[in-house]
């Protein structure tokens, strides 16, 4: 046999783990994308948005109450409120709530529950929806299933597939906080609490996915519900737009629509919903949006009305931007003001 060195031995060694660790393929999120289903989804959706929640106004027992049904999902499913946390809820005074508008709401909460990373844990990716609506107006409730009962329950089943994915060995390399915000309706006022009382360092969050509305479609699009609004990816990070378009493409193939992304449309949607309050502190942001419809902020945006295979899809998309940002190697870079 021939005489090799030891520094030729480690050498080769070196090399010969090097190309295993190339050769080793990276875990799909396929599978666990597949566990977010139209009917869970809608098993959800009926109870979030059902009368007895009396349209969830802020601060009120009907929002609790909703509250407390996302905490037992997340119960159910083994995932715990964060670490540093007391419980479930991040309470939000009265007095923070009342001062910027002067109004009359009582003390509320944002709900969060975390699923912890493995490698870098300190890095922290939030994906947010507001469990808030606007309550019971001359007598009827507005149920709000589509603003934002979609988003809500959408939380709940990618919670879900993540940790499925954690109990079979594949949990994510960095944590995911699961961010139900108070107070949206009322001007964004939970999401701003959080970015002004963040649990963890607010430099330590890598991105904020936002999902508002992603149940329904808009006249924009009368013919197809394979669409969704994406606003915002690019508007602080190029990495961010490119995971976002990269996920589509490999996983979902939805038509993305950038219309609402132009800084200069009149609706500015960017500045109209809780990933804003990341965005304002140099979080990256991503919101996904179905578009305004003839039910929005009317008694009529009920659960009979949601197309569940497109609540469907889009959560799985937001799952699978999701899996790319809690396990690539690198977290998105700020590139832009």
């Amino acid at each position: 046999m021939k005489k090799i060195s030891l520094l030729s031995l480690l050498f080769i060694l070196n090399i010969s783990c090097t190309s295993q660790k190339k050769n080793v393929p990276s875990i799909k999120p396929t599978k666990y994308m597949n566990t977010i289903t139209a009917s869970d989804l809608k098993t959800h959706l009926y109870i979030v948005a059902a009368d007895s929640m009396e349209g969830r106004e802020t601060g009120t027992a009907g929002q609790k109450k909703a509250g407390v049904y996302l905490i037992d999902q997340y119960k159910k499913n083994s995932i715990p409120f964060p670490k540093g946390a007391s419980s479930y809820y991040q309470k939000v005074p009265a007095e923070f709530m009342n001062k910027k508008y002067g109004e009359k709401l009582g003390d509320s909460e944002n709900i969060w529950a975390f699923i912890e990373g493995s490698e870098k844990p300190e890095e922290v990716l939030v994906i947010s929806a507001h469990y808030d609506h606007v309550g019971i107006k001359n007598g009827e409730v507005y149920n709000g299933a589509d603003d934002d009962g979609s988003g809500t329950v959408a939380l709940l089943e990618i919670a879900q597939a993540f940790e499925i994915a954690k109990k079979e060995g594949h949990g994510p390399k960095r944590s995911i906080m699961f961010f139900h915000a108070t107070g949206e309706e009322h001007g964004l006022l939970g999401s701003r609490f959080y970015s002004e009382n963040p649990l963890f360092p607010i430099a330590n969050t890598i991105t904020d996915i936002n999902i508002d509305m992603i149940g329904r479609r808009d006249e924009s699009h009368a013919n197809t519900n394979n669409y969704v609004y994406l606003i915002g990816a690019d508007r602080l990070s190029t990495d961010l737009d490119n995971i976002c378009t990269i996920a589509n493409a490999k996983y979902i193939k939805m038509d993305l629509d950038y219309k609402f992304n132009d800084p200069k449309d009149p609706n500015h949607f960017y500045e109209r919903s809780d990933h804003y309050n990341f965005a304002k502190h140099g979080i990256p942001a991503v919101f996904l949006f179905n578009g305004v419809h003839a039910d929005y902020h009317q008694k009529t945006d009920e659960v009979d009305k949601i197309e569940f295979d497109a609540l469907a899809k889009r959560t799985q998309f937001a799952f699978v931007i999701a899996w790319e940002l809690a396990n690539r190697e690198n977290r998105p870079v700020v590139d832009k003001k």
